[in-house]
């Protein structure tokens, strides 16, 4: 799935020791990984330590800087019997993906180039990895997974030699060059016009019975050739004819300087009998074309032919005399006096294989990954990543620095990986999760995302696909990701989940979220909980909250909702109940069918579309652009009651009991202080006596339309929202709009972060 380069020095040691069973292992930066792991002989590697380390152990490290990608090979067998990594209590632990980086020379102005050799990276060079997947948007321009840090802080990528090397602006910039080539050079293969079996007839190569990637192109010798040829596509065409035996196949191709590859001539599928190989050269134009002979495995009859197509692979001595040449703005700078790394390493801490269950990551400071953009209908890999697993706890880390996600919480990979990028790519991966990779409840997902600062993260904060399910994410401080702004796609915000099911999103501060925005619930939002957030600055289109095609139910409650947009929603079945809202809602239908299932569970009931309506609006306080209107144009029932509007906001036509106060201004203000955020806002007493509210409850929601379920916890018991924000105890008798319980009349400020 990805390459573990695991150590600093990019050399794997074999360790023949046999396997020791103490409860605790011990780390240490002066540690040996030929001792015993006690605390007296501690381990230099968490490797080592993973590798050893059994159901119910503790490996605890101590303080410093570890350069490594830790791979646990098992994990627990049970909530009670897991395997815990944690920092030692009171010490900064760093376990990074990247590489000091110290030899640079200067080039002109504030540019410098650092040169290595591609020996250096190993197997995984991440300024020659391209970020790419499943609904990502390059915006016509090539991006690479590695990164340059100063002093801890990320440059940001350049998209050509020219802009590195003009004198830096605010934001200092890195470019790279890989064997001589700019990394924004393309990297496609080569064209096929077609092929012949020896003795055998012309078949063109535009009319395969299947394809992977690729597309179809004038050819300059007349018909469609086959271009835009990557590294993994292929093409199969059934029932060609090898005659009474043939052991060569001739190929029409062509490549532009600088490309070609090689095609892989197999039998049936993409991984069935290698009959030979065609090395592809560079003929000096995309439509320059020559004719290339494979020899192969002899032969006969009607066969189903798949051409795969790969990189030439350059020989040793090419490969080791090849180099990274990184350019970088330093600004006033000497980075060789400075703290610079680059990344080097795909990932922190993520296990290769599926199903490691039950492990604790516990207090670390996390960074520096070249993550790969996280598709849901791709495996989904993270700086931390919970890989398809079930249990785990992620708790009390700062995680930050990675290209694309922070936690990973998602999906497997498979051959499907980037070929699946649509509505219909993604029902495929549902059925295939659910049939052939044990989507459930017993098997995926019950992860504890806990009191983590996750921030500066190229993709998402915490993502996952399927995995996600019933899982808890509580108490974290999510902010600055994607606010680069280097590329688009559509599964981008602090929090981004596919299948949702039981999922409670509580407590967190999420803020400065670009691209989409804050929490971005896509398909299959059943029985979540997002509650007591503090949503702010968060720029996307989608705002604080998006909820995209679900049919709930789900509940929104006690949530600050303080960005420009609060909340996006082409979604029904939805409660939304004790929030303070001061950004703008936009509600749109969708004919989109998606899925919902049987309570609490995974086993799929029935696809539906979206339209507008089948929703509860309950004890809400609205200020600024806060717009309930927005559910005006509802096809479906709209429940509204309780809800309090003050100067600037807008109820809506169902709101025939709200409380409507145009000349009172909240003056609604979230302020940033040396010991935490600040709200201030202005409040009316009245407001407790002036309307006569219920408590919300599972008998008073009813039941979500579509699914025909009720509003309840994950564990099945009933709602009853005794609670504020604070968790302070609600007047049950007859409860205060918004978020908090208990307010003074008049002008106040509230301190509502951290808690």
């Amino acid at each position: 799935m990805w390459v573990n380069r695991c150590l600093a020095s990019g050399a794997l040691a074999v360790l023949l020791l046999a396997p020791l069973h103490a409860a605790e292992f011990h780390v240490a930066v002066n540690g040996n990984d030929a001792r015993k792991g006690t605390k007296s002989a501690p381990l230099r590697t968490i490797q080592r330590a993973a590798d050893l380390a059994q159901p119910g152990d503790v490996i605890t490290v101590r303080a410093g800087v570890y350069r490594e990608c830790v791979n646990p090979p098992r994990g627990g067998t049970s909530d009670t019997k897991r395997i815990v990594y944690q920092a030692a209590p009171g010490e900064k632990v760093t376990i990074t993906g990247s590489e000091p980086a110290k030899v640079w020379h200067k080039v002109d102005q504030d540019t410098w180039k650092l040169t290595l050799p591609n020996s250096y990276f190993g197997p995984f060079n991440p300024f020659a990895e391209k970020v790419y997947g499943d609904w990502f948007e390059s915006r016509g321009r090539v991006h690479r997974r590695g990164c340059v840090y100063l002093n801890g802080a990320w440059l940001t990528e350049a998209p050509n030699l020219d802009t590195v090397r003009q004198p830096a602006g605010q934001t200092p910039r890195w470019f790279a060059t890989v064997d001589g080539a700019a990394a924004d050079a393309p990297d496609y293969l080569l064209n096929v016009a077609w092929f012949q079996p020896a003795g055998g007839e012309k078949i063109p190569a535009g009319q395969p019975a299947a394809r992977s990637g690729t597309q179809n192109a004038a050819c300059a010798e007349g018909g469609e050739c086959v271009g835009w040829i990557k590294p993994g596509h292929w093409l199969r065409y059934d029932n060609v004819d090898f005659g009474k035996g043939t052991e060569s196949i001739a190929i029409r191709a062509a490549a532009a300087a600088g490309t070609g590859g090689a095609i892989e001539l197999r039998l049936d599928q993409v991984d069935g009998e290698l009959l030979g190989t065609c090395a592809v050269t560079a003929t000096g134009d995309w439509q320059q074309w020559q004719s290339f002979t494979a020899k192969i495995k002899q032969t006969e009859g009607k066969k189903n032919l798949c051409l795969v197509f790969k990189p030439t692979r350059p020989a040793r001595a090419e490969k080791e005399s090849a180099s990274t040449v990184i350019y970088a703005q330093f600004p006033g700078v000497n980075p060789n006096e400075a703290q610079v790394e680059i990344s080097v390493r795909p990932t922190v801490f993520s296990p290769e294989k599926t199903n490691i269950d039950y492990i604790t990551v516990r207090g670390f400071d996390l960074r520096n990954a070249a993550t790969q953009w996280a598709a849901p209908t791709a495996g989904q890999v993270g700086l931390v990543t919970a890989y398809w697993c079930k249990g785990w706890i992620i708790e009390n880390n700062e995680i930050s620095h990675s290209r694309c996600c922070g936690i990973a919480l998602g999906k497997y990979s498979d051959q499907w990986d980037g070929q699946r990028g649509s509505t219909e790519g993604y029902y495929l991966t549902i059925d295939d999760a659910l049939k052939k990779d044990g989507w459930t409840r017993e098997k995926i997902g019950g992860h504890l995302v806990r009191n983590n600062h996750i921030h500066h993260c190229g993709q998402t904060g915490i993502v996952g696909s399927l995995g996600c399910a019933f899982s808890r994410v509580i108490g974290n401080e999510i902010h600055d990701i994607n606010l680069q702004g280097l590329w688009g796609g559509a599964e981008m915000a602090g929090i981004k989940f596919h299948g949702a099911l039981d999922v409670i999103i509580s407590g967190n501060h999420i803020y400065r979220c670009g691209e989409l925005g804050g929490v971005w619930l896509d398909w299959m939002a059943q029985g979540t909980q997002v509650t007591g957030n503090l949503f702010h600055d968060n720029t996307g289109w989608g705002g604080d909250l998006f909820c995209e095609v679900d049919h709930g139910p789900y509940l929104v409650a006690n949530n600050l909702f303080l960005s420009t947009k609060a909340h996006l929603a082409n979604s029904q079945g939805g409660a939304y109940v004790h929030n303070l809202i001061c950004g703008s809602l936009e509600i749109v239908p969708d004919g989109r069918r998606t899925p919902y299932f049987k309570a609490h569970s995974t086993e799929m009931v029935g696809l539906h579309d979206c339209p507008v309506g089948d929703v509860r609006l309950y004890n809400n306080l609205l200020a600024g652009r806060g717009a309930f209107s927005a559910f005006n144009g509802a096809s479906w029932p709209v429940a509204a009651a309780g809800n309090v509007f003050t100067k600037g906001s807008q109820s809506s036509k169902f709101d025939t009991d709200a409380l409507v106060q145009p000349n009172f201004d909240a003056g609604v203000k979230l302020t940033q202080k040396t010991d935490g955020w600040y709200l201030e806002i202005n409040a009316d007493i009245q407001w407790a006596v002036e309307q006569q509210r219920k408590l919300i409850t599972t008998e008073l929601l009813g039941q979500a339309k579509i699914p025909d379920l009720p509003f309840e916890n994950p564990d099945g018991t009933p709602l009853k929202l005794e609670a504020d924000y604070f968790g302070k105890r609600r007047n049950t008798a007859n409860p205060f709009p918004g978020p908090f319980e208990a307010m003074k009349d008049g002008k106040q400020e509230v301190k509502v972060w951290p808690r």
